[in-house]
């Protein structure tokens, strides 16, 4: 995971999605594209894009001619990627009182997955 923004949810994703990306520019400035959603669709977070992270844009969208559950490409890597933090059971529910509390255990537990990768890695090797 690059960047976690977490915001109330009376904000709407494309726009707590500007200030995340300009944090994650600043560290990580080879990103060339960005795969997002339909909500993030929008002139204005189009134009944004290029103006702040000057990386391309690419909106995933589900087919119109889609009838019933269909897979829709990029999205299982952000599904993969919930799956794993509902392992946790702190993060299986939302109940923090402060928004940097979850933050913080967002964190932790993709560190602990982390770990576990280098560790099974470092047995085979």
């Amino acid at each position: 995971m690059l960047g976690v923004a977490i915001t109330p949810a009376s904000v709407q994703d494309r726009d707590g999605f500007l200030p995340l990306l300009k944090e994650v520019r600043q560290v990580f400035v080879f990103l060339q594209r960005l795969f997002a959603d339909a909500g993030y669709s929008g002139d204005e977070t189009w134009a944004a894009t290029k103006r702040i992270g000057r990386v391309d844009l690419e909106i995933v969208k589900r087919a119109d001619t889609a009838k019933g559950f269909v897979v829709v490409p990029k999205r299982w890597i952000v599904e993969r990627t919930f799956g794993w933090l509902n392992r946790c059971r702190r993060l299986a529910k939302d109940f923090e009182n402060l928004t940097r509390t979850q933050l913080a255990f967002i964190q932790l537990a993709m560190i602990r997955l982390m770990a576990r990768r280098i560790a099974r890695s470092s047995k085979t090797a």
